[in-house]
């Protein structure tokens, strides 16, 4: 057990799964089916709390309340970009700790960006949040209800998430276990029901988690944070290519594709006058010669503690060229919630200055 945010000693709802939940309701001598009422009631009605799943008797509401926090997180403040096609939200969860999550719309789709861990151990130099270091991983309830947050602000208006990413705060395999349990649920058919298909998982390259995946022969996107094609420079940025250098990552994402047939998204921040040079572009084209693989390519986003320069549109589009003409696809990723600091690698909750808020929600 641990604390929620008034300090009892209080499990989160959302960290059981449906067969833990039933073997409680058989000790508390429920019927079977409480069990899926309460599910169907957290996830698929989005009941605010246990006082609104109103298919169960009241005395069940009121014990549910007594045992469980419904709520591990707390709304600290909400920011909406200029183009309103994306929202950004400050939660406060147990411990004094905060985190971000983002709701990005493009036309008909919705995808939710999540957090797996306040603040991140990985260090990348360029990444608000590896600029903070780590306060702590989340429970997978915790990751849940970012998600179920998101979804009932979406219901709201006639909608519906469609993509789950977990590029937000934190290395989702450095918190594995809580992060595929989170899934799982997400995924489960009385639960929110989406397909594994809808969530991408986004990792700098932890070779025994990349190993474990594969063979789970999962349906869940693979994405890979590259941002350089040699071992000086990848270790320069992401200090975790030291112990993972770029001939042990790319041996098993070359075994993951040959395993699953799934296609792995690499992704590289442009930096000016550093890893935007065509001899990178032929570099990155060598490494991944004959792998099933997509690049995305962004343009840096700016950070506090970082003082590298986005590279421009003409470097991005001949970088993209490059990597075409070598048969390898590649996109150049629009940009999205830059100007309320939600872009790729710009989420953290301190040291940081105050941001010029053009929207509140």
């Amino acid at each position: 057990m641990k604390s929620n945010l008034t300090g009892d000693l209080k499990p989160l709802i959302y960290d059981l799964d449906l067969n833990e939940l039933a073997d409680l309701f058989m000790t508390w001598r429920e019927p079977d089916y409480r069990a899926e009422q309460v599910w169907k009631g957290v996830y698929q009605n989005l009941a605010p709390s246990f006082g609104d799943i109103l298919t169960l008797p009241l005395s069940l509401r009121d014990r549910l309340a007594e045992t469980f926090s419904y709520t591990g997180l707390i709304s600290v403040k909400s920011l909406i970009s200029h183009d309103a096609s994306t929202q950004k939200i400050l939660f406060q969860i147990s411990g004094g700790y905060r985190i971000e999550t983002v709701l990005m719309t493009y036309n008909q789709r919705h995808t939710l960006c999540i957090s797996t861990q306040s603040g991140c151990a990985m260090g990348c130099v360029f990444c608000a949040t590896g600029q903070m270091g780590l306060n702590r991983s989340l429970t997978s309830g915790e990751i849940i209800e970012q998600v179920i947050y998101l979804t009932r602000q979406l219901k709201l208006k006639g909608q519906k998430p469609t993509n789950i990413v977990f590029m937000g705060m934190g290395e989702p395999f450095h918190n594995y276990e809580a992060t595929m349990e989170a899934i799982q649920r997400l995924n489960h058919p009385l639960g929110l029901n989406l397909g594994e298909r809808r969530f991408t998982i986004s990792t700098v390259g932890i070779i025994p988690k990349i190993t474990r995946f594969t063979n789970e022969h999962r349906q869940i996107n693979l994405a890979i944070s590259l941002h350089a094609a040699d071992n000086d420079l990848r270790s320069k940025l992401l200090p975790i290519n030291k112990k993972y250098p770029l001939e042990e990552l790319f041996d098993v994402c070359y075994e993951y594709v040959a395993t699953t047939k799934r296609r792995i998204t690499f992704e590289w921040a442009l930096i000016e006058g550093l890893n935007d040079q065509p001899v990178q572009a032929r570099a990155l084209a060598m490494r991944l010669k004959g792998l099933l693989c997509h690049v995305n390519i962004i343009p840096l986003n700016p950070t506090y503690r970082y003082d590298g320069e986005p590279s421009s549109y003409p470097r991005a589009k001949e970088f993209k060229n490059i990597l075409v003409s070598k048969g390898i696809p590649c996109t150049i990723r629009l940009k999205r919630g830059v100007d309320i600091q939600a872009g790729c690698g710009q989420l953290a909750t301190r040291n940081k200055p105050e941001l010029t808020i053009l929207k509140e929600g």
